[in-house]
């Protein structure tokens, strides 16, 4: 069997239609001009499959069973998920739960090795094309990440409500056992979110956020995430924490960055001048016109450490990040 042919014939049962369709281009591409290259995406090609059938194997979370005459079922995980408090990390949760996130990260591997090896066959058009796809693929895959990564942060939140974990737990198992399932089919408005932001720079300025908003409705951002953070009442928190979404920062940096404008006597920031000034490089999330994905899930990271922090510390600032604060709305509009 070809490469090209063993990529057609697994992915019909790992990857959706257009994924398939973008592997088989890919495949054929890169065997023409880099039989080597191609050697090496046919290893992650049979990597994805095996860690595609591990999972297949595990029972699914909702189904009743039990374990030293304790019976669990997808009350009983809902309650445990609902009392974790993140310091037990992966093992605190079912190993179907694990293989999920495994299979999840095999398949992000999967896509930036495909990416890699077709940006680098750059006298074809037709395969920019299909390097721009497999970004935009990847793109979605680290989304998917990220709202799982975002739901285990809300159960771990003491200020959010027993009802609204339960909610997020529920969603989670829902993820956990479907491997198909990608963030457009259970969170459009924060892949909305994600996809605007990951397509901008912040111009800093004087640091109020209207040029970077402004850009975020350029790049098609759900009317209803940026009303949601444009209503009358939001919290000082709910605003601090859009403010670091625009930003890329965290409040304290900004904090360090509008004292260091007030010393200095600037009316506007630029870029290097923010990175000087923080003592490390400003991380730029639109690249040559195509998006670096994992650039916004650092971004996620840095500003959810930030939020862990000031809980456990009492230091003030959001105890949330901006996609929390969205996503306990509109998981109590369930």
């Amino acid at each position: 069997m070809t490469l090209s042919a063993q990529a057609a014939a697994f992915g019909v049962s790992v990857l959706d239609s257009h994924e398939t369709e973008l592997v088989e281009q890919a495949m054929a591409a890169v065997s023409a001009r880099s039989p080597a290259d191609a050697g090496i995406l046919a290893g992650l090609i049979a990597e994805l499959k095996a860690t595609s059938e591990l999972l297949d194997r595990q029972r699914p979370l909702r189904r009743p069973t039990s374990l030293g005459g304790e019976p669990r079922d997808e009350q009983s995980l809902i309650d445990h998920l609902c009392t974790i408090d993140g310091l037990s990390g992966d093992l605190a949760l079912p190993l179907k739960a694990t293989l999920s996130r495994t299979y999840l990260l095999t398949k992000i591997n999967f896509l930036r090795g495909f990416v890699k090896a077709t940006s680098a066959l750059t006298d074809s058009p037709d395969t920019a094309k299909v390097t721009h796809e497999l970004r935009e693929e990847l793109a979605q895959s680290i989304y998917t990440l990220l709202a799982e990564e975002l739901f285990l942060a809300l159960l771990r939140k003491p200020d959010v409500t027993r009802r609204t974990k339960q909610r997020a737990a529920d969603q989670l198992i829902t993820v956990w056992d479907d491997a198909a399932l990608e963030i457009d089919d259970f969170s459009p408005l924060l892949e909305s979110a994600w996809h605007a932001r990951n397509r901008i720079n912040s111009a800093y300025g004087t640091l109020l956020g209207a040029t970077e908003t402004f850009r975020l409705v350029c790049e098609d951002c759900s009317p209803d995430v940026l009303e949601f953070f444009g209503r009358d009442g939001m919290s000082a928190d709910e605003s601090a924490a859009f403010e670091e979404f625009l930003f890329n920062m965290t409040s304290e940096e900004l904090a360090t960055l509008r004292r260091a404008m007030q010393q200095q006597h600037l009316s506007a920031a630029s870029p290097a001048w923010a990175a000087d000034i923080l003592g490390r490089q400003i991380e730029e999330l639109e690249h040559a016109k195509e998006i670096d994905p994992i650039a916004l899930y650092r971004s996620f990271q840095r500003r959810q450490l930030a939020a862990d922090f000031r809980l456990m510390s009492g230091a003030p600032g959001p105890r949330r990040t901006a996609e929390g604060y969205l996503m306990v709305y509109l998981l109590d509009q369930q």
